[in-house]
């Protein structure tokens, strides 16, 4: 018992050390490229979404290497060494001069120079090294964790997964409620070698506890990758898509494993049940019954997984509006460092710590929601879940459209106030509370807490349970899209609003500017991704499920 302990604080150790010095490093990330690096807040924003969006994607490449090739253990041994390096070269930056251009004090910052070929190759280099390390530790971490447990002998493993996971997630809202208050903190009010070099010693430590833990793991060994079945069917498909399927499915001769869950492909997008029809068993079939060349003939299994991943794309695709909009946090940190922050006569409220209100927010609801209301809505709604998971999922897109509303209702106040004190061209404090954009984190909260809670549990609950690990690289892929196309309309909008001369809508000089129009922008397409959302789901038809014992696995 004691091992197991000793192995589980490890892995969780290096989970939550990483995330803390991870958001430690992105919260106030677009203040030291503008300042240090004279980009502008459209740029540095631009590049942070995209930073962000490739470190979403690379989960789902690190769990396909540590599940195909390399194992969990060597896969998050190596990341952290990345990511260890990669906070080391950012602290480098902040500490040695000549890898810092010189500080341009022009007003328009796309005229100076952002820096050498190889001041801007560290920086960036800092900014893959962390990627590849994330990549590595957060798409495995919760699985290698949950390895250290699995006793599927023990008739308390489902309870012993459930307690472990609930004890992961609370690891990691603690390390980012850590890092945007603390640590923010930190980075305001002294200089950015302590803001930076801090997170290197907490990415040493997490290290440090996962290597201690090695003589004491359970490393399991790499085993056959969903990603390469899927695209084994994609290869069977395109050799046999001119071929006639029987009129019914029965009177088909398919591949199938002995232990699959499925005997025979269903309807639903049979085109694809071409992939594992059997053609000539002389042929097609080795003597054991298993398939001569897998890449032209798959199992049913293999097809019936294929199937559900492309039922719940058009689903999975609506929700990518919540993950624009929840990661669009240099704007409102702008907007917070032109406000009145004092606490007291001497203390100021950190500008990147107003998410902590949506971390709070979320987790207050998610607790409250699962002990407390789903027991009273079950028994009304007859659904375990007490809302529907789409239900859910609605709803949380409903609250992202009201988050972003209210941030541009809130900065057309600010705006209005710091025209009317003669401010519209400085950057100076408007004598109008920060407090003011709580309201917009707090409901950004509320739509996290309903709808990417309801979408793993919605990715769980319709896949096959050899697909149950699936459920989070989807929700992290979507995260990374949303990032990208958040890059891009940044971009777009800067562009389209600075022509002609005029002043961009996501200026520098933020009274000039017109952040409430840019969220009205995303408001409107919030409204009409609910739509949107609202199409898919009628189209994909009920979604719970009675039997779902098994979609908390993870592994």
């Amino acid at each position: 018992m004691e091992a197991l302990v000793k192995k589980i604080l490890a892995v969780l150790a290096n989970e939550s050390f990483e995330r803390t010095a991870n958001v430690a490093a992105h919260a106030n990330l677009w203040l030291y490229m503008t300042e240090w690096y004279n980009y502008s807040l459209a740029r540095a924003s631009s590049l942070l979404f995209l930073w962000g969006g490739i470190s979403h994607v690379l989960p789902t490449f690190g769990a396909f290497l540590s599940d195909t090739y390399f194992g969990r253990y060597n896969v998050i041994a190596v990341a952290s060494v990345l990511s260890v390096m990669g906070f080391g070269l950012l602290w480098l930056t902040a500490v040695v001069e000549p890898l810092r251009p010189e500080i341009c004090h022009l007003v328009i910052k796309d005229r100076c120079s952002h820096g050498t070929l190889v001041q801007l190759g560290v920086l960036f280099l800092s900014f893959v090294l962390m990627s590849l390390g994330a990549g590595g530790i957060r798409a495995i971490s919760i699985a290698f964790g949950a390895d250290q447990i699995d006793r599927p002998e023990n008739p308390n493993n489902k309870r012993t997964t459930q307690s472990f996971l609930n004890l992961y997630y609370a690891s990691v809202g603690v390390a980012i409620g850590v890092a945007v208050t603390l640590l923010a903190w930190v980075q305001e009010e002294f200089d950015w070698g302590w803001g930076f070099g801090i997170p290197v010693v907490l990415m040493l430590i997490s290290t440090v506890f996962f290597f201690v833990g090695s003589p004491l793991y359970i490393k399991k060994e790499p085993k056959k990758s969903l990603l390469t079945g899927f695209a084994k069917v994609i290869s069977s498909y395109s050799k046999k898509r001119y071929l006639y399927l029987p009129a019914n499915v029965s009177d088909g001769w398919y591949l199938c494993n002995k232990d699959a869950e499925y005997v025979e492909p269903t309807e639903r997008l049979r085109f694809l049940n071409k992939a594992c029809i059997i053609i000539d068993p002389a042929k097609d079939l080795n003597l054991d019954g298993s398939a001569k060349d897998p890449w032209s003939l798959c199992t049913v299994q293999q097809v019936e997984e294929f199937k559900a991943l492309i039922k719940v794309i058009p689903i999975w695709s609506s929700c990518i509006m919540m993950s624009m909009a929840s990661t669009q946090h240099t704007f409102p940190i702008r907007q917070a460092k032109s406000m009145d922050r004092d606490i007291t006569s001497k203390f100021q409220f950190p500008a990147a710590s107003f998410i902590v209100f949506t971390v709070i927010t979320m987790t207050t609801w998610v607790c409250t929601y699962d002990r407390l209301i789903v027991p009273f809505i079950a028994k009304y709604t007859k659904n375990k879940h007490g809302i529907p998971v789409m239900g859910q999922m609605g709803i949380g897109l409903v609250f992202t459209c009201m988050a972003t509303a209210v941030a541009a209702w809130v900065e057309s106040i600010r705006r209005e106030r710091a025209i009317r004190e003669g401010l519209a061209n400085k950057n100076a404090i408007v004598h109008m509370s920060a407090m003011w954009l709580i309201p917009q984190y707090c409901l950004l909260g509320l739509a996290e807490g309903f709808n990417s809670i309801a979408q793993i549990n919605f990715y769980y609950s319709q896949f096959p349970k050899s697909m149950s690990s699936i459920g989070v690289s989807l929700h992290q892929l979507e995260v990374a899209v949303g990032n990208l196309l958040g890059s891009a309309l940044v971009e777009i909008v800067d562009r389209a609003t600075k022509t002609g001369g005029r002043t961009s809508w996501l200026s520098d000089m933020i009274n000039k500017a017109h952040y409430d129009y840019y969220y009205w922008l995303l408001s409107g397409i919030g409204v009409l991704n609910v739509f949107y959302f609202l199409a898919c789901s009628a189209a994909y038809g009920p979604a719970d499920k009675d039997d779902e014992e098994e979609t908390h696995r993870l592994y």
